[in-house]
């Protein structure tokens, strides 16, 4: 096993050097806390302003829209938590996918615990949620609708910008969580009416552990972490300097690499779905055949189950995903697949696979020697498959 091969880049990408580099005077001679009033608070103050105003810039925000928080899951939180409480006074009643992230669904079971309604919009067969399923269950009592931009684990990308425009007028606030689709697709808030919209530092090869919570101007949300009132009282709690410059430096190097980047990444992916449906029977491509990230290639194999299939490659020095890596802990089915209509044992035999920036012709070539062997002796050792 001569190098070891990384294809999970959805669940985690590793920190651009060029970010490390970035963010280490913030861990010794840069320390400063940005409450402080002193010169060295005040280097963290003008680090905080700086590093926000370069984050906004990669998505076509103003600085004041960003409120820096831990993490993409606490932005859903803050997003969909926040502004129902803030706003129940204007109805009870929000709209989310089937397809969403689990941190969205969990949420959303918590708002029903707290008296409100949510209504499960269905999707297609590849994953997609129609504007007009949307339209169709919009009440006088809903106030928010939350749509992600696009599917981490089979990499479908949403209409958003039908979905934004369908909802200009109407009163209803949009959210959508963006993690997925970050640095991989172009996103400019000036050219889309979208009222919330999550963000991850890692997502764009910055350091885990922080996240944004991307926030219109006019949009009102209750804080959910209550305490010395940072981040406009939106989100309490001592800035992660070091973290916030080195998203601010990967924000810089994506807004110049993207679009290229973008493109070798396809590159990559059709390759992969290519070449695999061709060299392995009865494999099947999931979610949309066209409108699917640059990176993503997600398949189901016949009578094997995706968690073997993940082990057997994993002895062959190869990093891959069945899912979600925030579901992994569960034993359940996809629910984005079982929501495309996938039976229980179709959506288990699942595997995701997903490049990156440091990804290479060679990572891809390895997956295609090795994948059509491990999946056919899996099947000589699986009840399930029959010839």
């Amino acid at each position: 096993m001569s190098e070891r091969v990384y294809l999970d880049y959805q669940s985690a990408k590793p920190v651009d050097p060029r970010v490390v580099e970035a963010m280490l005077p913030f861990f010794t001679t840069r320390f400063g806390n940005a409450s402080a009033l002193h010169t060295v608070g005040d280097d963290a103050t003008s680090t905080l302003d700086e590093s926000r105003a370069r984050v906004a810039r990669l998505f076509g925000a103003e600085p004041d829209e960003i409120v820096f928080t831990s993490g993409a899951t606490e932005s859903n939180n803050l997003a969909l938590m926040g502004y129902c409480l803030r706003n129940k006074r204007k109805g009870d009643h929000v709209l989310i996918s089937e397809a969403e992230h689990i941190s969205i669904l969990n949420c959303a079971k918590a708002l029903e615990k707290s008296g409100f309604r949510v209504t499960r919009v269905p999707i297609d067969q590849f994953g997609r949620v129609s504007p007009d399923k949307i339209r169709a269950r919009i009440t006088d009592d809903t106030i928010l609708v939350s749509i992600g931009w696009a599917s981490n684990e089979i990499g479908t990308v949403q209409p958003m910008h039908e979905i934004a425009e369908m909802l200009t007028g109407t009163g209803v606030a949009l959210h959508t969580d963006a993690v997925a689709a970050q640095g991989l697709l172009p996103i400019d808030m000036a050219a889309i009416p979208i009222d919330l919209m999550t963000l991850s530092s890692n997502d764009i090869y910055g350091p885990r552990g922080l996240g944004v919570l991307y926030l219109r101007k006019g949009v009102r949300v209750a804080p959910t972490i209550i305490g010395g009132g940072q981040e406009n009282g939106l989100r309490s709690g001592t800035e992660d300097i070091a973290s916030i410059a080195g998203m601010a430096t990967a924000a810089d190097i994506m807004a110049a690499e993207m679009a290229q980047e973008a493109v070798r990444l396809a590159t990559y992916r059709d390759r992969l779905i290519e070449e695999i449906l061709a060299r392995v029977p009865h494999a099947h491509l999931n979610g949309h055949p066209q409108h699917r990230l640059p990176n993503n290639a997600h398949f189901r194999f016949e009578g094997i189950e995706g968690e073997s299939l993940l082990l057997s490659l994993k002895d062959e020095g190869i990093s891959v995903s069945t899912g979600s890596a925030c579901s992994s802990k569960t034993l359940a089915p996809s629910h984005t697949l079982i929501s495309c209509g996938l039976l229980h044992e179709e959506a288990h035999g699942s595997l995701e696979l997903t490049v990156g920036r440091f990804s290479k012709e060679s990572d891809v070539d390895r997956i295609i020697e090795v994948l059509p062997g491990v999946v056919r002796r899996l099947r000589t050792l699986s009840p399930l498959y029959k010839e």
